[in-house]
């Protein structure tokens, strides 16, 4: 019996082994079929991925003075942006460049955000920010945002077909700076002459509303003084030339330094009793005597709308600048009786808003 049941073993045995060298052999095969499929679908999935996630556009916002300043104009902007679907933190990215109210730093800031490869650049309420864009980069897309005309600045050689890659948004607070001193002289008609403050680190746009203040002064029969502030602190110096000249009132003229700060230029008109008028209705609302200008809502939202649509691909050349058409005019008479003067019903009737 035992030698029967031994050739029966041996010949089990190799059966066994020959089946175990076989299942090894397919083991084998089975790992490398798995390893070359892996290979194969993350090569095929990554382009996929990378076709699913695309980059986030980044846009370059060059600020000429802080975000404290520009609140109100940046949700404006952004505002705009939204309205063709871009949403900051979402879908979009923007770099924040802040100049503090120093010109200087802004072409410094410009060269920033053209090495970081934005998308896009946005230079708001500024002739200078938008210059110093310009001269950064002739490659990226700008989109400026202006009270001054922007041919005059140099910023674009006609507003309806922007050449090169410049285009944006003028509120025309530059063509009705004559308008503020006809207001003006209505309101004090008998005075000999009246004051215009300009920033003299903005010289294309002080330039431009000096001359045509002097041209708006010599066909009302007065005389045009012109007075100087870079900053914030050489406007006490202004306020203290201006009640030497025995004017009738006081221009302050479109400047996004002056914007910003529309709440400390009414603290010094109240202080020193000055009949002035600004293009921004926070000055009136913080008690100065009147505001005329264009509307910021609407002029920093189209910034942002014309800054979506360029993300979606559409030329500069395509988009011609805006100009904004609407212009606000608010009137405060609690200002008005505490100077002594008497608003002429003509111009509260023209009024947009009246503070009482």
């Amino acid at each position: 019996m035992a030698r029967l049941w031994r050739p029966y073993q041996i010949a089990h045995k190799e059966w066994y082994d020959t089946v175990e060298n076989l299942r090894a052999q397919n083991l084998r095969a089975s790992m490398k079929r798995r390893k070359f499929l892996g290979i194969l679908g993350g090569a095929v999935a990554l382009p996929i991925m990378a076709r699913a996630q695309p980059a986030i556009p980044v846009i370059g916002y060059l600020g000429a003075e802080s975000a404290a300043r520009f609140a109100s104009r940046l949700e404006a902007f952004r505002r705009g942006l939204r309205s063709t679907g871009f949403d900051e933190g979402r879908n979009v990215t923007i770099e924040y460049r802040w100049a503090e109210g120093r010109n200087d730093r802004l072409p410094a800031l410009a060269a920033e955000l053209v090495s970081r490869q934005v998308s896009v650049i946005v230079a708001p309420g500024s002739v200078p920010s938008a210059l110093a864009a310009k001269a950064a980069t002739r490659t990226i897309p700008i989109v400026f945002e202006i009270g001054a005309d922007p041919v005059a600045a140099g910023l674009v050689a006609g507003l309806s077909r922007p050449e090169d890659n410049v285009t944006g948004v003028t509120s025309l607070n530059w063509a009705i700076a004559a308008k503020r001193l006809q207001l003006l002289h209505e309101v004090a008609p008998t005075a000999g002459s009246f004051a215009v403050l300009v920033n003299p680190s903005n010289p294309k746009n002080a330039e431009a509303v000096v001359a045509d203040l002097r041209t708006a002064a010599r066909t009302l029969g007065c005389d045009l003084h012109v007075l100087h502030a870079s900053k914030e602190s050489d406007f006490g110096e202004a306020f203290s030339a201006f009640g030497k000249l025995g004017a009738g009132g006081l221009v302050i003229a479109n400047d996004a330094s002056f914007v910003t700060r529309s709440e400390q230029l009414a603290a010094l008109t109240l202080r020193d009793r000055v009949a002035a008028v600004h293009q921004s209705r926070e000055f009136a609302a913080a008690g100065g005597l009147m505001s005329y200008g264009g509307s910021v809502a609407e002029s920093h939202g189209q910034a942002g709308a014309y800054v979506g649509r360029i993300l979606k691909g559409q030329k500069v050349a395509e988009l011609p600048v805006v100009q904004v058409t609407k212009v606000e005019m608010v009137v405060n008479l609690k200002t008005a009786k505490a100077l002594g003067l008497t608003m002429p019903l003509s111009l509260l009737g023209r009024a947009d808003e009246v503070i009482e």
